[in-house]
């Protein structure tokens, strides 16, 4: 028996099916996966939300009923703008640290970021919030928003460069 979870199965069997697919895009059926992995479809849906997130690199189509689909679809970028547009989106008009954090790791996990560049946003973004809170005495809401305009302005001068 594999000591995987249930959730990394059925996260590894998505991602085998885009892989053999080679298109970026799987159609798959809520219940044909629950029933396949012997589980309720919101363990499915668990694994959707979580693991083929926007901010990992995918976007989930979803048509609910009798003959629903699933459809799971790799982001590609086909030039610069595409990834600044993209990443824009994700980070919105405020972020918290830990969001910043995780999708930081996810953009590095993604080869969106090198370990040095991740790094350096982070000191970055640590350095303008403890200004915030320390210095300016900046409320936690202003101060996320003001993180999410710096995380903007330096990933999308990554992406453009």
């Amino acid at each position: 028996m594999s000591s995987l979870s249930l959730t990394s199965k059925i996260e590894e069997y998505i991602e085998q099916l885009l892989e053999a697919e080679g298109s970026g895009v799987v159609s798959l059926r809520r219940k044909d996966l629950a029933e396949l992995f012997e589980c309720v479809p919101s363990q499915i849906n668990y694994v959707l939300r979580s693991k083929f997130a926007p901010e990992n690199g995918f976007l989930v189509e979803s048509q609910r009923g009798g003959h629903g689909y699933i459809r799971v679809m790799q982001l590609t970028f086909r030039n610069c703008d595409e990834q600044a547009v993209h990443i824009q989106d994700l980070i919105g008009t405020r972020i918290s640290e830990q969001e910043s954090k995780r999708l930081l790791m996810n953009l590095q996990n993604r080869n969106m970021l090198s370990a040095r560049e991740r790094l350096l946003i982070e000191v970055a973004l640590k350095d303008q919030d403890e200004n915030g809170r320390s210095v300016y005495d900046i409320s936690i809401h202003k101060r996320e928003i003001m993180r999410a305009d710096l995380m903007k302005k330096l990933l999308t001068s990554l992406a453009l460069s």
